[in-house]
């Protein structure tokens, strides 16, 4: 049976999974909670890496910051985008304030920006706030 790294949202290890069409339930070998959580989750620089690189689902990166309106806006609309998506791709949302040198890395001029990473690449980007359906439908092309 082939099976996928995941990595956890609440701890950060890396699980593997076998890989399906449909969940209905995936704990954490860990700390035991749901992989199935689709709450975007907040990372440093480390927790951005760990994603980035450890998981084999796409990993949507939301790269904003406090005082940027658009950003705070979007943030709604994120999270529910991202319940669509349980174990098919994970949200986080990277604070570039406090991680200045990961935006600098990826090019980020204005924000919010949305990157979908593949196998550690970056597969799509768009820049400006958008609705959770438009979220949604961007991301489906990745996957």
């Amino acid at each position: 049976m082939e099976t996928i790294n995941v990595v956890c949202p609440h701890c950060l290890k890396v699980n593997r999974v076998p890989k399906k069409d449909h969940y209905s339930k995936a704990n954490c070998g860990y700390c035991k909670r749901s992989l199935l959580d689709t709450h975007p989750v907040d990372v440093d620089a480390q927790g951005f890496a760990q994603f980035v690189q450890r998981s084999d689902l796409p990993v949507v990166v939301d790269f904003w910051a406090p005082w940027c309106g658009p950003c705070r806006m979007m943030a709604p609309a994120y999270e529910q985008a991202a319940a669509a998506f349980p174990l098919k791709a994970q949200f986080i949302k990277l604070n570039t304030e406090a991680n200045p040198q990961v935006a600098a890395q990826f090019g980020i001029r204005s924000i919010p920006t949305l990157i979908v990473f593949k196998g550690g690449q970056p597969v799509g980007q768009t820049s400006g706030a958008l609705g959770a359906d438009q979220i949604a439908g961007w991301v489906r092309q990745y996957l």
